[in-house]
């Protein structure tokens, strides 16, 4: 930007970059302000730019220590002035610094402060912000519906139109949050569907984005699968260029959500950058390997966070607190009831029915019941166990959650085939099946079936299946019986795997041209220029509070120090060339596999044990492969 802007062309500027999604230059324009305004002898103007610095930072980075060191400056340049927007503005920050920190006794009065000047000065964000604040303030102290009345009444005035479209996106962002983290899926779903019409209009910046995880979050609890797995990657695509930090989120969602799918390399992929952003991926990536069989490395991985959480402000997720602990603890739970561990089972469903004391919800009490009817199984009290299992298939269909009520009428399955009761154990598997199937879980599919005794049909050791490329379509013969099907890149796919079994072919390649582009800068030169800003604020707040002596304040600025140096030493290669994305190689990965799962589907239309015999042997991920069961091999004769 030119050195002769002027304050007001900077801050122009500044709206236009947030308005465009390029949060580095709108951070880089306030700086700008504040500069001018500071060397025109104007210290409230320049307070201002600092304040909405320190604003900006804190919704969208994450990073506490550069947002105390703006805030600090700030309040240096207002000392002697009487209230004002700056101080609801700082008022607000302040508030969230706290919150998000882990300090929220200390968030109380900033956040009370906020709503009176933002209301008496006009101020959207902090009458807006603050009044969330307030209400998850209330929630983590027990006062449940005192706070979900505050967000209720303040998603009346959201669509009343009482805020501007910035504090608006946000404030629907945290409503949401909100939630979701205590388990009101039903509330959280409403308020998506109300920002979802909404952000169709007014909505810029990151708004767009943030609406897409929400919605995948939802399609994850009510499916299909498919539906959620499509916007988690939408999602991504649409924030990588905004969020840095935070783009986390919406990667453990696509995990969660690749999980529920079976897809266990993909949704190890998305956990494994999820923490390399510093973000915590548990307790999916515990739950990860408990479906790849290591359940000694679940349960401690899945400790291990109990006991020492990640330390990351973060808005989506309860940053303290037993709220949570609810997921930690669920999993832990099923990962214990697989081991066989029933004190630990015990344990975790004592803490999740200690918390309803506190926090009573749906889904909470979904997830004690589901954990009380597995300790109740490991420790052979059967009538339990089908009593609470019950209990949490009741409260999951209350919520439209079929994969977590198949999931629950599989424990419940298993506590009526203890009590004796086979019928009852069969229907219950049955039911999960058929929620399983109309999820897309195809994995829980074939573990129910397998409990049932009654697996899917496999091809007769030595059959024979043709696949044929004759003119514009393909020709597929199995058991005497021919099918067509359209000449699409997935059948093509699908024939080169079906060609070499066992070989691994990487998505890049059988996606070809149509994919492959030239990778963008992992970050550009303005990102690292505001990344080494970040740096060294974040080096100041830790000299601070290391000479203060504030523990907790030292371990939050060192993992910042951490993230930030991680991130500027991943985005340069050998000789100090910027780095680019791996973009490529995620776009071939969802194009093939969505190729692929689309030609599975039509060879299942036309060949119902055939596709499901092609189901379980087509691996998808990074490298793809036709891998069949060696008891039941099948002779393919593949004509391109």
């Amino acid at each position: 930007m030119s050195a002769a802007a002027s304050p007001g062309d900077l801050e122009r500027l500044a709206l236009e970059r947030y308005v465009a999604g390029d949060l580095d230059g709108c951070v880089a324009a306030w700086e700008g302000v504040y500069d001018a305004e500071l060397a025109a002898g104007r210290p409230e103007a320049a307070a201002r730019a600092a304040a909405l610095v320190a604003l900006n930072l804190l919704c969208e980075t994450g990073l506490m220590a550069p947002v105390r060191g703006w805030v600090a400056r700030a309040r240096r340049l207002v000392a002697d002035a009487e209230p004002g927007p700056v101080h609801a503005l700082l008022a607000i920050t302040t508030t969230y610094e706290r919150f998000l920190s882990g300090d929220p006794d200390a968030a109380w009065e900033p956040a009370r402060e906020a709503v009176e000047l933002g209301e008496r000065f006009c101020v959207d964000p902090a009458r807006g912000l603050g009044r969330v604040a307030l209400g998850r303030l209330a929630i983590h102290a027990g006062d449940v519906d005192a706070g979900i009345a505050l967000l209720d009444e303040l998603a009346v005035d959201l669509g009343a139109g009482r805020f501007d479209p910035l504090t608006t996106g946000n404030v629907y962002c945290e409503l949401i949050c909100a939630a979701q983290w205590l388990g009101r899926h039903d509330r959280a779903r409403e308020w998506t569907e109300v920002m979802d019409r909404w952000r169709q209009g007014p909505a810029f910046g990151a708004t767009h984005g943030r609406c897409r995880v929400h919605r995948a979050e939802l399609l994850r609890i009510s499916g299909p699968a498919d539906a959620a797995e499509d916007e988690a990657l939408a999602a991504c695509a649409e924030l990588r260029p905004w969020l840095r930090r935070e783009l986390g989120w919406p990667l453990v969602e696509l995990g969660n959500i690749r999980l529920r799918r079976g897809d266990l390399a993909g949704a190890e992929e998305a956990f494994h950058e999820a923490h390399a952003r510093a973000w915590s991926p548990q307790p999916g990536m515990a739950l990860t390997r408990l479906a790849r069989g290591d359940l000694t490395g679940a349960a401690a991985m899945v400790r291990a966070e109990i006991e020492h959480p990640m330390a990351v402000p973060w808005k989506e997720r309860p940053p303290f607190g037993e709220l949570r602990l609810v997921p930690l603890l669920a999993a832990e739970a099923e990962i214990a009831c697989h081991r066989g561990d029933a004190a630990t089972a015990v344990a975790a469903a004592d803490q999740l029915t200690a918390f309803l004391a506190h926090y009573p919800s749906a889904g909470i009490r979904a997830e004690a019941a589901l954990a009380r009817a597995r300790a109740a199984l490991l420790t052979g009290d059967p009538a339990t166990a089908v009593d609470t299992a019950q209990e949490a298939v009741a409260e999951w269909a209350e919520l439209e959650a079929p994969y977590d009520a198949a999931v629950a009428r599989t424990v419940l399955g298993h506590a009526h085939r203890a009590a004796g009761n086979d019928d009852l154990a069969r229907l219950e598997w049955q039911a999960a099946a058929t929620g399983f199937v109309a999820f897309g879980a195809a994995g829980r599919v074939a573990e129910v079936a397998a409990l049932l005794e009654a697996p899917a049909a496999s091809p007769v050791p030595g059959a024979r299946a043709t696949l044929a490329h004759e003119g514009d379509r393909w020709r597929l013969g199995y058991s005497g019986v021919d099918a067509w099907l359209p000449d699409l890149k997935g059948v093509q796919l699908l024939a080169t795997l079906l060609a070499a079994p066992g070989r691994e072919f990487p998505a890049v390649d059988l996606a070809g041209a149509a994919v492959v582009e030239a990778g963008l800068p992992v970050l550009d030169e303005e990102a690292r220029a505001s990344y080494r800003r970040r740096l060294g604020e974040v080096e100041a707040d830790l000299a601070e509070a290391e000479r203060d002596n504030d523990e907790a304040r030292r371990e939050l600025a060192s993992r910042d120090r951490e993230y930030l140096l991680a991130e500027l030493s991943g985005a340069v290669g050998l000789g100090g060339r910027s780095r680019t994305t791996g973009g490529t190689a995620e776009r071939a990965r969802t194009s093939v596999t969505r190729s692929l799962r689309y030609a599975l589907a039509r060879v299942a239309e036309a060949h119902p044990d055939l596709g499901a015999h092609l189901s379980r042997a087509v691996r998808t991920g990074t490298c793809c492969s036709y891998v069949p069961d060696p008891t039941a091999p099948l002779d393919w004769h593949v004509t391109p």
